[in-house]
């Protein structure tokens, strides 16, 4: 490693740790999540004391009392992961179909082994594609959602643009992510615990890396009023910032203007068009760049 900021990081277990600013750091990230595939739904039950469970559902129920009534037809769940809201947003919205979407394919294969309800049957589609060129035509869906996406992508307001180009006019996205908490004093006991005893919990699964790369995520992050503004930078007409647990964690929750700003160009100039695959995203690969 030395000094040098294109040289891999790893933590001393071996395991990933992204350096944001790398060169590498997408590939990094990705390197990261396939490290923890296995393991990620039960570490973060145990590191988030069950809290996790409630953060997903409270968030849809935000989503309900935020977007304009109407049904909802086409549901994209954005770095879906092991897919826990991917199927909770599908249970939520029963005649919805929901596509999972999600760069790492150890991810996805987790994902599709824990879809199993019959009720999920033909309703769950699930297949690989970046945050940054996603492989939909325009307005395609009604929602999106993401949860505990937004800190780890190469370039926020890129994404954001193409979370609002794949949302026809009046969808609403919803961006559940960790954040500052609101009182200082709670923000100080968060941070002994979040900083230090989360980063020792994954040293003792020999997954060190991932979770010291959590705590310096979460500085990456704008804070919700910058995040709000960057969200009325991607299109979104009107949006809310919704907390819970204090802060810890907050639903944003944005509604789509009238029409997509101009192509931001995902991040890389002279980037092409995202292909566009016919329907709602088939169950076959999209390999990321």
């Amino acid at each position: 490693m030395g000094g040098d900021d294109r040289a891999d990081r790893s933590a001393r277990d071996g395991s990933p740790l992204p350096r944001r600013g790398n060169p590498n750091f997408e590939r990094d990230v990705r390197r990261m999540f396939t490290h923890i595939a296995q393991r990620y739904e039960w570490f973060d039950h145990v590191a988030s004391m069950g809290n996790d469970l409630l953060w997903r559902p409270r968030a849809l129920w935000e989503l309900d009392r935020f977007r304009p009534a109407g049904p909802v037809d086409r549901i994209l769940d954005l770095g879906c992961g092991t897919g826990e809201l991917t199927r909770l947003a599908a249970r939520h919205f029963p005649r919805a179909r929901v596509v999972g979407v999600d760069f790492t394919a150890a991810m996805i294969s987790v994902a599709r082994r824990r879809t199993t309800a019959p009720a999920d049957a033909g309703r769950i589609e699930y297949g690989r594609g970046t945050a940054m060129r996603l492989p939909f035509a325009d307005g395609t869906f009604d929602l999106a959602t993401n949860a505990f996406l937004a800190r780890n992508l190469v370039d926020l307001d890129a994404a954001l643009h193409e979370m609002r180009r794949v949302l026809r006019p009046g969808g609403v996205l919803l961006v559940l992510e960790i954040t500052e908490p609101v009182s200082p004093a709670f923000g100080a006991m968060f941070h002994a615990y979040f900083d230090h005893v989360v980063p020792w919990l994954g040293a003792a699964v020999d997954s060190a890396g991932p979770y010291r790369y959590l705590p310096e995520s979460l500085r990456r992050l704008p804070a919700r009023p910058e995040f709000r503004a960057a969200l009325g930078r991607a299109g979104f007409s009107r949006t809310e910032a919704r907390t819970q647990s204090m802060g810890i964690v907050t639903a944003f929750l944005a509604e789509a203007g009238p029409r997509a700003p101009p192509a931001f160009g995902a991040g890389v100039p002279g980037s092409p068009s995202p292909p566009v695959e016919p329907g709602l995203g088939p169950d076959r690969p999209h390999q990321s760049s």
